[in-house]
């Protein structure tokens, strides 16, 4: 499918059509962020204007691995106009993936989904939770994600260790051994709860800054669009409720 001219620009941040400025929208909406070619209702919406004829479009994206994802369209106000967001009266225009430099430390992890196991490490992820005040269950999700307990484990990116660290983080916390079960978990719980603090307790966002950085975060004032940091999250959120269960936690699974 050929895209129109605002749409290229709108998913690709490349010019690709006759010369002329156009508009695309950068809409904020709850933790998410989405591109539109006009203002979304309920969002947050800041005007971004593309040149053509300027000699490289900005990728309005960010640094991203890949982007995986759906356009929709709709009319709003008499005419058509699209979004990465889907809102009412919407329907499905193309699914797309874009591909953009690599660099950012946005990972899918290297745990896969499966039934809770409370034995791997349980003194550690005890005395963890109970030195920092973070929820045993919710380290447990995010070992779970991170590496399956596997304390050799090492990423295709660097991070290492059972919490997969990344050097520079386990630096900051002081871990000199990062495939030393207790140190990684210790370090990996103070860290998290740091990302709670900052957060104000939402797990959402504290999850979205372990995957792919503060900074990030920041950028995109919520979860960043990276397929991998989305399907993290998700991936950490269903783990968080299957430990609770398991350890017979039967509050619900809170988001903040």
């Amino acid at each position: 499918m050929r895209l129109p001219p605002c749409l290229c620009v709108l998913l690709l941040g490349l010019a690709c059509g006759p010369a002329q400025a156009r508009t695309v929208y950068r809409c904020v909406q709850g933790n998410t962020v989405s591109m539109a070619t006009a203002p979304e209702p309920g969002s947050r919406c800041t005007a971004k204007e593309i040149d053509d004829s300027a000699v490289q479009a900005p990728n309005l994206w960010g640094n991203m691995g890949v982007f995986s994802g759906t356009l929709y369209e709709r009319e709003q106000d008499g005419r058509l106009v699209y979004s990465t967001r889907n809102l009412p009266g919407s329907r499905v225009y193309l699914k797309f993936t874009v591909a953009t430099p690599p660099g950012e430390p946005a990972h899918a992890g290297l745990g896969r989904v499966g039934a809770a196991q409370l034995a791997p490490h349980a003194k550690q992820f005890k005395a963890a939770a109970k030195a920092t005040g973070v929820e045993d269950a919710w380290l447990r999700a995010i070992a779970h994600a991170e590496s399956g307990f596997d304390a050799a484990a090492v990423s295709p990116k660097g991070a290492q260790g059972v919490m997969q660290l990344m050097p520079d983080t386990a630096s900051d916390y002081g871990v000199q051994d990062p495939l030393s079960a207790a140190q990684s978990i210790d370090g990996g719980a103070r860290h998290m709860r740091a990302l709670l603090r900052r957060y104000k307790g939402d797990h959402v966002l504290a999850a979205a800054a372990y995957n792919a950085g503060i900074g990030a975060v920041s950028r995109y004032n919520g979860v960043p669009p990276y397929a991998e940091t989305l399907a993290y999250v998700e991936k950490v959120m269903a783990l968080y409720a299957r430990y609770r269960e398991a350890m017979g936690i039967r509050s619900e699974v809170p988001a903040r």
